[in-house]
């Protein structure tokens, strides 16, 4: 049984910093070694629409590709719940959508996580009503820091195809999965390699370079970066009070004795609502 001593309030807050009081230098010196695969920094660069077409008319390979507008993950984590993961969601120009994740963790099935991000975005982002011939086209695009599939290669496109005759059956999915690991000797595996640098500095990538510099280099950027930062610490913060109140509820602690500690009712909620799809 848990005792109250061992939840004090400061077990959420101690060591935590608020980076929003630290000196214009102290921020900049956190900033300093971000690299454009990190979430925090990736998530900020991706809020640049001339940033994410460049990536995009990259691994794409379409000099002609559009980026109409940008969903950050800041923006769809209320769309699309805290299960789904998109970094940032890209409209393009012909109506479809693409979807990029950075991943640097190889913990996971990370085919399988692509399929289930496609599967709720394509649910989310149609309209109760349509037929399916206007179901959205999709492209999944997942640069990771590894080379999982195992190819040797720096991009890898993965399509349906009928077994029998090799064709490729269009059903408005692309699947695209490039890492930073592999050069490959291709173009692309240099302009992924940028990924990877704490400084850009790629003539192939100017609106890349551009915003890497004007993010660390300057105030206004660096704020930028900071409060982002700020906010995953809050969630990360957030995440581990659920994950205790979780194992409380597992060792029958009440709810009365855990609000009395300090939870709230909201994160009683999704601890237990969490509990419920895990069984």
């Amino acid at each position: 049984m848990y005792l109250e001593r061992d939840f004090p309030h400061f077990y959420y807050t101690e060591g935590r910093v608020d980076l929003m009081k630290l000196t214009n230098e102290q921020k900049r010196a956190k900033v300093r070694d971000f690299r454009p695969i990190d979430d925090v920094f990736f998530e900020v660069l991706a809020q640049n629409p001339k940033v994410c077409q460049e990536i995009l008319r990259t691994i794409l390979e379409d000099d002609n590709l559009m980026v109409t507008s940008v969903i950050t993950q800041s923006d769809e984590r209320n769309l699309y719940g805290r299960s789904v993961r998109l970094d940032a969601l890209r409209a393009l120009g012909t109506g479809a959508k693409v979807n990029v994740e950075v991943q640097r963790s190889d913990n996971d099935n990370h085919l399988k996580r692509a399929r289930f991000n496609a599967s709720s975005i394509t649910v989310k982002e149609s309209e109760p009503g349509t037929t399916f011939e206007e179901v959205l086209g999709l492209y999944i695009v997942y640069i990771s820091e590894f080379d999982f599939l195992k190819g040797n290669k720096t991009i890898y496109h993965v399509e349906k195809i009928l077994k029998e005759t090799g064709e490729v059956i269009e059903d408005g999915l692309h699947e695209i999965f490039v890492n930073t690991v592999i050069d490959d000797g291709t173009d692309i595996a240099e302009r992924m390699s940028c990924f990877t640098k704490k400084e850009v500095k790629n003539a192939k990538f100017p609106a890349l370079s551009s915003e890497v510099k004007r993010l660390k280099e300057t105030e206004g950027g660096v704020q930028v970066v900071c409060e982002v930062m700020q906010r995953y610490e809050n969630i990360a913060i957030q995440r581990e009070r659920v994950e205790i109140l979780q194992k409380m509820i597992q060792e029958k602690y009440t709810k009365e004795a855990i609000l009395r500690l300090g939870f709230t009712e909201d994160e009683y909620a999704e601890a237990e609502r969490e509990l419920i799809q895990l069984k």
